[in-house]
């Protein structure tokens, strides 16, 4: 039987030193082939302006840019330190042209309804304080018709996919933060109660070996 759920943070990652870290992991993760880039472009999110929610150090957000053609990027993320991070990593990539962040919370965006062709983020889901809101803001900012595509932990994850996580983490602090983000995700079975209502025609909700996967259609 899984945990209860205990809420995460809902300021984002803060701090150089922080930052450097999770960059650092992010970047790896990278490098082998780790990232979800693959799925969110198997889920249909393959043109137009699409919105990434969460973006950290934008790594997940860059790889589907270079995925697709004559796509655009907007990050938004709670952390300021993130946002540099990302606009940094963005002319390593010299897709600056391509990818804008803007530094907002979820649950209240800066964006104009139906902005977004498609929107998705990963690992940012356990993070909201206020989930049905950020849902809903999400359905607002989509164009009919438009996907949502979520990834994430869940609480009730195999101990053996776990433990291969906080191998991969390989630092005290990002296995620390690990373990916190895992027990502040949802179970599927929770999901459809923070999406249903707030503006998506459909909502498909999948459970995998790591985490969960959400495709919604406006």
């Amino acid at each position: 039987m899984a945990r209860t759920r205990i809420p995460e943070t809902d300021v984002g990652i803060l701090g150089a030193a922080t930052v450097e870290t999770y960059d650092q992991m992010q970047r790896g993760l990278r490098d082998k082939g780790l990232l979800e880039t693959n799925e969110v472009v198997a889920n249909g999110l393959t043109r137009g302006r699409v919105l990434e929610l969460g973006p950290g150090p934008g790594y997940l957000g860059l790889e589907w840019l270079k995925s697709t053609q004559g796509t655009l990027l907007e990050g938004l993320d709670i952390s300021p330190d993130m946002i540099e991070r990302a606009r940094c990593n963005a002319r390593e990539y010299n897709l600056q042209d391509r990818a804008e962040y803007v530094c907002s919370s979820g649950a209240s965006m800066p964006f104009a309804d139906e902005s977004f062709d498609a929107a998705f983020t990963a690992g940012s889901l356990h993070e909201w304080t206020e989930p049905r809101r950020t849902f809903s803001e999400l359905a607002r900012v989509l164009r009919s018709g438009g996907r949502l595509f979520v990834t994430d932990f869940r609480r009730d994850i195999n101990p053996i996919f776990k433990w291969i996580m906080w191998w991969i983490a390989n630092s005290k602090v990002m296995r620390a933060g690990l373990l916190t983000s895992i027990r502040a995700s949802y179970l599927v079975s929770k999901i459809p109660a923070l999406i249903e209502g707030v503006g998506f025609s459909s909502c498909e909700v999948k459970r995998g070996a790591m985490g969960l996967q959400i495709l919604a259609i406006k």
